[in-house]
């Protein structure tokens, strides 16, 4: 590689800085990434669980990395701990790659109640207690509870997957979408993701999913929830009176997708 003698400062090493930053080295560029947290791999480490993603894949991009001359800077929050000015004077271009953190809000009655959590501080934890890294907050922990999960995505099936390993003894999942023919229809939805039938791994492994079903909001008593009050909605995701049920739950987590960078 032809030296540029640019530098250019990447913020985060989740999966699209650890990307930019191989591409960037490649291209001749002096590439430092600045990383909050003690290890690389941003959602990849912190989010995905192990039993989606082993951690030595990350470890070992990462020493590769090293070796093209890729230098990472851990514990620097950058904004918190480090002024943003300080990689503007530093580097001829800075790139931020931090990722969108802030969890979508359902503001739903009743998320207040113990019991009701994001998504993923529950997965971060996990893959912090895996790692062998302290978790500072109170741990959340599915075993003996009945769990419900709200929401059709990937991050929906982690907290299913994860929640099973750690031995809830129910988990439901709320899908505010119809259900998905088995076959798609590719002419149909083409250039998008053709919807059909799918079941992740961590679906498999037992959840109970319940399709155009909306969640209209979370009950409890001592301030502790006892259940998630749902409905069927029509085509237009709007509930339909009388067809309101109770689903039973000790721990609900809330995984609707993220709005936005912290």
């Amino acid at each position: 590689t032809v030296k540029t003698g640019k530098s250019v400062g990447i913020i985060g090493s989740g999966p699209a800085g650890m990307a930019a930053a191989q591409q960037l080295a490649r291209a001749g560029h002096d590439v430092h990434l600045y990383e909050r947290e003690s290890k690389a791999g941003g959602l990849l480490r912190y989010g995905i669980p192990d039993f989606k993603m082993e951690k030595h894949l990350i470890d070992r991009r990462v020493a590769q990395m090293e070796a093209e001359g890729v230098v990472f800077h851990y514990g620097v929050n950058v904004g918190v701990n480090t002024p943003m000015q300080e990689l503007l004077d530093k580097h001829d271009a800075v790139l931020m790659a931090g990722g969108s953190e802030a969890p979508r809000d359902p503001a739903l009655p009743g998320q207040e109640l113990e019991g009701v959590h994001y998504a993923m501080p529950y997965l971060v934890q996990q893959n912090r207690r895996n790692g062998g890294e302290e978790a500072s907050d109170l741990p959340i922990l599915a075993s003996g509870k009945h769990v419900v999960v709200v929401g059709g995505g990937d991050t929906a099936s982690d907290c299913v997957g994860t929640a099973f390993r750690q031995g809830a003894l129910s988990v439901a999942q709320l899908d505010i979408r119809p259900i998905a023919p088995a076959k798609e229809d590719k002419l149909a939805v083409w250039p998008y993701w053709p919807t059909k039938f799918r079941t992740s791994s961590s679906q498999a492994e037992g959840a109970e999913r319940e399709f155009a079903c909306a969640t209209l909001g979370i009950e409890g008593r001592n301030g502790r929830v006892t259940g998630v009050k749902c409905a069927r909605v029509d085509t237009k995701r709007q509930p339909i009176p009388g067809t309101e049920f109770v689903l039973r739950a000790d721990l609900v987590f809330l995984a609707i997708g993220f709005a936005n960078p912290v």
